[in-house]
């Protein structure tokens, strides 16, 4: 994979990624939030797993544990977490909190795995995470949405890092559909003894599901599981912060949320910091960059 496709499928499912948040925000007219992620996953990960029934499937109970395991993370937690955010915070702050975990993912790395960055990389995280205060406006009320949507946040790091780990030893599609359909029961048991499961059946809100099910399930996590094999878990995860700039924008286009000037300096920073922590080793200014923050 060359890297022009590389770029054009993270943008495609980093924009995959953002416009679950306002479409979630909108489904929530019609479902409680834990049902309807439930449904989402449920359906993606059934019709999925149908179209792959014929490729490998995990094999022992080890390897069923580990799908079931990126499942509870990958889809019960991220989603699961951020959708019930919903209830207290916007769609946009709920995608800007939740895709933080680049950072998260690097500081797991340095602890508790033992990898080693270079400098030029923490300072491209930082200058993400900086672009995404911006994007947020310089406030953070700290609420219990805030605190769900940072524990998606931790939830989708220790799943990069996680798919990072195993994901080679499965077939793509196929630790896609099983992985959302563990996420799917996993939330699903939640949804029936937290609220009351029900789902207001209309067009708006089958589009809605169609959307959540297709497009931002079954293509944005094919597509984000086949490029988490492909590069450096740390690399494709710094591309998240892509997400919540993606998150504000289709909230403005669907919801109406209004885009401040402090929206497009935020995507500027996001930018720069994408930028730095995927610039190749071997390029001078990185290394200028690291040999001034050593000294």
């Amino acid at each position: 994979m060359n890297k022009w496709s590389f770029y054009g499928l993270i943008l495609l499912t980093t924009f995959m990624m953002g416009i679950a948040f306002p479409i979630g925000k909108m489904g929530l007219d019609y479902a409680p939030p834990f049902l309807l992620v439930a449904i989402r996953y449920l359906l993606a990960g059934g019709i999925l797993a149908v179209i792959v029934y014929k490729r490998p499937k995990p094999r022992g109970s080890k390897q069923w544990l580990q799908v079931g395991t990126i499942g509870l993370f990958q889809s019960a937690g991220v989603m699961g977490c951020g959708f019930y955010s919903l209830h207290w915070i916007t769609s946009s702050e709920s995608a800007i909190i939740t895709f933080v975990n680049p950072l998260i993912v690097i500081i797991l790395g340095t602890f508790v795995l033992g990898k080693v960055y270079r400098a030029y990389q923490w300072l491209g995280v930082a200058i993400g995470f900086i672009g995404v205060v911006f994007t947020f406006g310089f406030h953070l009320n700290l609420q219990p949405g805030t605190w769900l949507a940072f524990a998606a946040a931790v939830s989708f790091a220790v799943a990069t890092l996680l798919i990072k780990k195993w994901g080679g030893a499965f077939d793509t599609m196929v630790l896609t559909a099983y992985q959302m359909l563990a996420g799917g029961l996993i939330i699903l048991l939640l949804s029936m003894f937290t609220e009351e499961p029900v789902f207001i059946i209309n067009p708006a809100s089958l589009f809605i599901l169609l959307m959540l099910v297709v497009v931002c399930s079954i293509l944005q996590f094919s597509v984000w599981f086949y490029l988490l094999k492909k590069g450096d878990a740390t690399k494709t995860s710094a591309f998240l912060f892509l997400v919540p700039f993606f998150g504000v924008l289709s909230s403005w286009w669907l919801l109406g949320e209004q885009v401040q000037w402090y929206v497009i300096a935020g995507g500027a920073l996001i930018c720069v910091g994408i930028f730095l922590v995927n610039w190749e080793k071997k390029s001078l200014v990185p290394q200028t960059v690291s040999r001034l923050l050593t000294r």
